[in-house]
């Protein structure tokens, strides 16, 4: 009797890579912002009739009116800070050196926008958006991944816990000095325009509103000449 084919086994899957692009990863909140500021263009067209078709304030307006803050960029920083410990009346120093790796983000808060913020050139097409400033939220430590060089003879756990809170208090400050800086700031600026500018073309499309230019100046720029 002949022996049965044996059929080969599937072929095992690709296993995805372990990490996403980090573009990937950040576009995906950008994606459901799409999605929400569609439907609400659609609903706003929806709730005030004919003759806001075509009008690009309203459905501007109408699309931010579903946001809340959104956040635009965000920064990894490593602050290097140092403390140092005196007990047994100057007998007992300690010192340490830590690296605390740290996030920032960068958000809008979009219930600030209205009427007077936006300015619409019929003639050119040209939907001008003055967003809020910018801001840097409090910076999120992650301890978990810190690095420690200690320096003393005896470091006794109260001293070791003093070191610590104290070069905590310290990083976050640092963090926060650094993520003010012009360098960081202009990315997060730029993240800010870039993204309201390409996701604001789908409301606008909705409502209507077809080949616009949209200028994205945040508060204390000058329009473009």
């Amino acid at each position: 009797m002949d022996d049965p084919v044996s059929t080969p086994p599937p072929p095992e899957p690709t296993p995805e890579p372990p990490q996403m692009n980090l573009a990937r990863v950040q576009a995906v909140p950008w994606l459901i912002v799409i999605g929400l500021i569609a439907l609400a263009a659609w609903l706003g067209m929806k709730a005030f009739g004919e003759s806001d078709v075509g009008d690009p304030v309203a459905a501007t307006l109408t699309a931010f009116e579903k946001q809340n803050k959104l956040t635009v960029f965000s920064a990894e920083l490593a602050p290097v800070v140092s403390a140092e410990d005196s007990r047994l009346l100057g007998l007992v120093n300690s010192r340490q050196v830590a690296v605390i790796p740290a996030r920032v983000d960068y958000t809008l808060d979009l219930s600030e926008m209205d009427a007077s913020r936006l300015e619409w050139d019929a003639d050119k097409k040209v939907l001008t958006v003055r967003l809020p400033p910018l801001k840097a939220s409090k910076p999120n430590l992650d301890e978990a991944r810190a690095q420690y060089l200690r320096e003393g003879v005896w470091i006794s756990r109260d001293a070791q816990d003093s070191l610590s809170r104290k070069n905590t208090q310290a990083a976050e400050k640092l963090a926060l000095e650094q993520a003010v800086n012009p360098v960081l700031t202009g990315l997060a600026r730029s993240a800010a325009r870039d993204a309201v500018r390409q996701n604001l073309a789908i409301p606008l499309e909705a409502a209507g509103v077809k080949d616009v230019t949209v200028e994205v100046l945040l508060d204390g720029e000058a329009p473009a000449s």
